[in-house]
């Protein structure tokens, strides 16, 4: 009896598994046919018996695609790969991604489909640049860096280019005594000479500042003229005593130094110094009027704060938290005020990529406080910036290579970048239209959907060459070149023409439906001029149309005619796939055997182009 049922069993598997073939046979069928919608249809009831394989999924994911439909295509396309690693498949899948806006998860698809096959082109340029698309999109770039050439087999940090190019910064060079109290050895203040052409003199000493302990971070004056400098100062009114370890514990303080006589000289030491608490990281405001530090005193937010105070003709003011929005529990250090304002300082309590990261923030227009980014930013220690304006480089130090090193960050121009879309008969903004902005490669850099004034904003590279796509239902699409942009704020307006369709009495005539070179599965702007048959085909329920594909003269006869014949049936299918009923539309590929333009071997890229057409006649 056991063997009768496991010969029962055996039989009914082999009956399922043909029946199942039959199906996909069938299904396979629609699909080589380009009968999309009926493959759809087919393949979709195997899916729903649980009877579908990596095959099915592919062509089923397939058959979306070449009717436009991205979200559904995505969906199948994601099951395939789960199923077999076909690098083909894997880059459609990547695509729809994109197109979905979903960059990271695109990249990872990317990412295989590059180790699977890392000699093709497509792989060679991902790995130039694999996340632009996220990157300009979630962060975009502040900040091209690169090494300062000074700057190699040292602890060096904290440097400060003033306006006569002369870099100051700190550094553990020259010196082997350690800190007992860090194991760190002490630091110097060094300087070095930015030549026109970005190298560099020698790299001295300042021996009139440098004592045998600390000695920086520093800030100088617009004039050149005053520092403020941190530093140890061991003598008894900075000294802590820690009689049960037997210490004498020495503060970080910050003092004012000028130029007398040629050389720097301390002369004071300011009255927020105490042998309780440390207080380092000095930068000066352009106007002298601001001294920013770091310190970790009583009535602080967290580990170490940064804090302000008033620098007055005859002393200074009270010393000022910048408060939580700036300050968390954490550490902040080592802040920069700029000349327009903007204050930059290091955090390891906000967001980043680890470590202590740099942030910016306008102290003027009190914006939400923001990470730079990468390439500055990264998965180790980055701090101590300063900028430049007049000469338009900044500096920072990060120990991604394992120690502190210093690395120059050249701005990178950004602009605001306002898109106003209106309609250009009614002059009324045009709300929720999909606007996408390209770059000079027609890839994808940013897509927004407009709000109830019309608007969307982007931050964009000044450098850009670039332009704007804009569509909106019922409207034509729009495609304006936007070159390249002003440093602070652009505005473009876009008009939008409303769908105006000219039917005849022998056919609905629309724009030219345009396929990619050699393809003919529905592109989006195709899409969009075939929607406008779709409205007509609702408008008019009894109306019937046969779509007649044609092609250029440049291939053989046979060829252009199958090309042909596959552009009219996948115009058919996606036409049935919004709605349309099968029986009311039709076509059918002419090639080049009904040339608009008959200009044999003569012909023109303008008469080519004439000669690439679809028509739709009404048949009834």
């Amino acid at each position: 009896m056991k063997k009768i049922f496991l010969l029962l069993g055996l039989v009914c598997i082999s009956a399922n598994v043909f029946a199942q073939k039959s199906e996909v046979k069938k299904a396979d069928l629609f699909f080589e046919t380009y009968q999309y919608v009926s493959a759809i249809e087919a393949y979709k009831k195997i899916v729903d018996a649980n009877k579908a394989d990596y095959h099915v999924y592919k062509n089923l994911a397939d058959s979306y695609y070449n009717i436009f439909n991205i979200e559904e295509a995505s969906k199948w396309y994601k099951e395939a790969v789960n199923l077999n690693k076909d690098t083909e498949t894997i880059y459609r899948y990547a695509q729809t991604l994109k197109s979905l806006g979903k960059y990271e998860e695109a990249n990872k698809q990317m990412d295989v489909f590059d180790q699977l096959n890392p000699n093709d082109s497509r792989s060679i340029e991902h790995k130039k640049n694999p996340n632009y698309i996220s990157k300009i999109e979630n962060s975009t770039k502040l900040f091209d860096i690169e090494n300062a050439s000074f700057s190699k087999d040292n602890d060096d940090f904290g440097a400060i280019l003033t306006d006569d190019n002369m870099v100051y910064f700190i550094s553990t060079r020259g010196t082997t005594k350690k800190d007992t109290w860090s194991n760190y050895n002490y630091t110097d203040i060094f300087k070095v000479i930015r030549n026109a052409d970005g190298t560099f003199s020698d790299v001295n000493a300042v021996s009139d500042l440098n004592t045998p302990y600390h000695d920086g971070p520093l800030t100088i004056s617009a004039d050149g003229k005053t520092m403020f400098l941190a530093r140890n100062e061991f003598n008894s009114n900075t000294l802590k005593k820690d009689k049960v370890n037997k210490l004498k514990i020495g503060q970080l303080g910050i003092y004012k130094a000028q130029i007398i006589n040629g050389k720097w000289q301390v002369v004071e030491s300011l009255t927020i110094n105490s042998k309780d608490y440390s207080v380092s990281h000095p930068s000066l405001s352009r106007d002298g009027k601001t001294l920013f530090f770091t310190s970790n005193m009583p009535g602080g937010i967290g580990e170490t704060d940064i804090w302000k105070m008033a620098v007055l003709e005859n002393g200074y003011g009270k010393p000022e938290n910048l408060g939580p929005t700036i300050n968390t529990v954490n550490r902040e250090a080592f802040p920069f005020i700029a000349d327009d304002n903007t204050l930059y300082y290091a955090s390891d309590g906000k967001q980043g990529f680890g470590g202590l990261d740099i942030f910016k923030v306008n102290l003027d227009q009190k914006n939400e406080v923001i990470n730079v980014g990468k390439p500055m930013n990264s998965e180790k220690d980055d701090f101590s910036f300063s900028l430049n304006s007049k000469h338009n480089i900044g500096y920072f130090s990060s120990n991604r290579s394992g120690r502190d090193l210093i690395y120059s960050a050249i701005p990178v121009c950004i602009s605001n970048l306002e898109i106003i879309v209106k309609d250009v008969k009614t002059k009324k903004f045009v709300p929720q239209a999909k606007v996408v902005l390209l770059d000079d490669k027609q890839n994808i850099l940013h897509t927004k959907m407009a709000n109830a004034d019309g608007q969307v904003d982007f931050s964009v590279s000044c450098d850009l060459s670039s332009s704007v796509q804009v569509t909106a239902q019922n409207y034509e699409i729009q495609v304006v070149a936007t070159g390249k942009f002003k440093p602070n704020n652009n505005q473009i307006i876009i008009d939008l023409t409303p769908v105006e369709v000219v039917i005849t009495d022998t056919e609905v005539i629309l724009k030219n439906v345009y396929f990619d070179f050699n393809k003919f599965n529905i592109t989006e702007a195709g899409a969009l001029e075939l929607n406008k048959l779709v409205k007509v085909m609702n408008d008019h329920p009894t109306m019937k149309i046969l779509v007649k594909s044609h092609t250029d003269s440049k291939g053989s006869a046979n060829y252009n005619l199958n090309l042909s014949e596959n552009r009219a049936q996948s115009t058919v299918q996606y036409i049935i796939s919004k709605g349309i009923s099968k029986d009311r539309i039709s076509g059918k590929g002419f090639g080049s055997s009904e040339l608009k333009v008959d200009c044999k071997d003569n012909c023109t890229e303008e008469d080519h182009a004439k000669n690439r057409r679809s028509e739709f006649l009404i048949v009834k």
